[in-house]
């Protein structure tokens, strides 16, 4: 989406007021001082995301920024608009209240690996499933930062950390995979040092109505150094990195090419050895997931070939939009209620 509609055509934000004022990237920083390790991917990753809001076209007392625990989750400070640091892991529970009862707010959700597939997996998974009105971005470092090292649901196996000094012997997290099964109508991936491409997704996920969830590789100078270097790497990346386009052919650089396989796996090829009119043409807007699913496993081995952008795009009904409508059908059978009425009423229990 062109960013001259200045938000205007943002579908997600449909009962979301307009905004007359022309904000400005420094509009939406605030008078903290941005704290984070030098080097942290953070810092792009805020910049990027600061300079995208203008384009949102919202007030800023309608955004609303909620996070967890974790490095990620100092976002809130940052950020020049309604916003609360909240309990580790339950970010996306109190982004579903939030979403639910006001409408008219646009909703953002800042987490981690560790906050997000570890104590809050739970929450990020019924989140998505519901479908609720709200934008996720999950800030994947595969390592607890804050707490100064420790392997987390996305470490590799085999990692050496402080908790696991003789090797972690967990198998990480997908944490595209995961959301897709769960159910997520909008799945993305970007890098934290491609704000050209963080940018595009940021736009993508906005526009979608329902939930979004947006995985953020991004580098920790400290615990995790170079984690992403086979993705980030010149001299790597174009063997390796598939970028997602809908409508256009799956292609990594210009030798090697996905197409589908003898039982519909897809498969990578060089391009040297095959037809470039069997290429699979990427379709973010097919319904059944097992396609996106399928995209999201070709990077195992990890890194072997990693797809970047929008995975699957897809409309369902969402969970705010049918509860109101069901209290709406409530109030038109039984009335409008009395909440007084209700917690001194009759209906209550006698213990003998």
């Amino acid at each position: 989406m062109p960013s001259e509609n200045n938000g205007a055509a943002f579908r997600g934000l449909s009962l979301v007021p307009r905004s007359d004022t022309a904000y400005k990237m420094k509009d939406f920083k605030s008078d903290q001082e941005v704290r984070w390790c030098p080097g942290c991917g953070d810092y792009a990753i805020l910049s990027a995301f600061q300079g995208f809001l203008p384009e949102l076209g919202v007030p800023r007392e309608n955004i609303v920024v909620i996070s967890g625990i974790g490095c990620s989750s100092r976002f809130p400070y940052y950020l020049s608009t309604y916003g609360m640091h909240s309990i580790h892991g339950r970010a996306p529970a109190i982004a579903t209240g939030l979403a639910a009862s006001r409408p008219d707010l646009s909703v953002w959700v800042v987490t981690g690996d560790g906050d997000a597939l570890s104590i809050g997996g739970n929450h990020l998974i019924h989140a998505l499933r519901r479908n609720i009105n709200i934008n996720i971005l999950m800030f994947n470092n595969r390592i607890y930062g804050l707490t100064k090292g420790q392997y987390s649901p996305t470490s590799e196996a085999g990692k050496i950390t402080k908790s696991s000094p003789m090797g972690s012997l967990d198998n990480p997290f997908n944490p595209v995979s995961l959301a897709l099964g769960a159910g997520a109508t909008f799945v993305a991936r970007t890098v934290d040092s491609d704000r050209k491409h963080l940018t595009e997704v940021l736009r993508a996920a906005a526009d979608h109505p329902g939930a979004s969830f947006v995985e953020i590789y991004q580098n920790c100078p400290i615990f995790n150094d170079d984690a992403f270097a086979l993705v980030k790497d010149p001299a790597e990346r174009d063997t390796r990195v598939l970028r997602l386009e809908h409508g256009q052919p799956l292609k990594i650089g210009e030798d090697r090419g996905v197409v589908l396989g003898d039982y519909g796996e897809l498969t990578v090829v060089d391009l040297a050895e095959t037809d470039e009119e069997r290429l699979v043409v990427h379709d973010a807007h097919r319904a059944d997931p097992a396609y996106a699913f399928a995209l999201s496993r070709l990077d195992e081995p990890a890194f072997a070939h990693v797809p970047i952008g929008v995975f699957r795009d897809v409309e369902a009904p969402t969970y705010d939009a049918a509860m109101t409508e069901q209290i709406e059908q409530a109030k038109a059978q039984q009335g409008e209620g009395d909440l007084a009425e209700l917690l001194a009423g009759n209906d209550t229990w006698t213990i003998g």
